[in-house]
């Protein structure tokens, strides 16, 4: 089987922080033949329509491209104000275009949040949700994963909370399944008509 690619993204910009560390826990605990790249969002300026072509900036282009070159994404949130972060509302804008015909469209996507309170970010997958709804991804439909009292599961840079990561890697695996049911769906369509 060909190796599933995921591309990681933190809602987070800030160093030490508790999403980008639970991705980093994730891609150390992935099945064998599962590889998750970490997307940096720190250089990906606002979203302006006038870049949007020919002189896209290098920094999207290349955010678009290892979107685009993965299998699935994984998006780890936290919760800014009732909603998701403007860091990653403007990445996934980005993301987002060509209309109708973006690295995203059909792409299975794993949304989860996590918060120092007891919600663990659940308003923010609101937003997230609708926003990807308009991207045409295919968001995983599964129970929420939402991490409450994140700074007390954090240690060393790693989720070392054992229940959260158990529920957090069951996601994964349902993600890794709708991979493996769209890869199964494109090679039956690639295979010629019999009769």
């Amino acid at each position: 089987m060909n190796t599933i690619r995921l591309a990681g993204i933190s809602g987070s910009l800030r160093k030490a922080s508790s999403n980008t560390a639970i991705l980093r826990t994730l891609q150390a605990s992935l099945p064998a033949g599962v590889e998750m790249a970490l997307l940096p969002l720190d250089g990906i300026p606002s979203y302006n329509q006038d870049l949007d072509g020919p002189g896209l900036p290098d920094a999207v282009r290349e955010f678009k491209a290892t979107l685009d070159a993965s299998d699935g994404v994984v998006l780890c949130s936290p919760e800014y104000n009732f909603g998701m972060p403007g860091v990653l509302k403007n990445a996934l804008d980005w993301a987002s275009r060509p209309a109708f015909a973006s690295p995203l469209k059909g792409k299975p996507v794993l949304v989860m949040t996590s918060s120092p309170a007891f919600t663990g970010g659940v308003r923010a997958q609101a937003q997230l949700r609708d926003t990807l709804g308009g991207t045409l991804s295919r968001v995983i439909s599964r129970p929420q994963i939402v991490i409450a009292g994140v700074n007390t599961k954090i240690e060393d840079g790693r989720l070392a909370d054992a229940t959260s990561l158990a529920f957090a890697l069951e996601a994964i695996n349902d993600l890794i399944a709708e991979i493996g049911l769209l890869r199964a769906a494109r090679a039956l369509s690639a295979q010629p008509a019999l009769g």
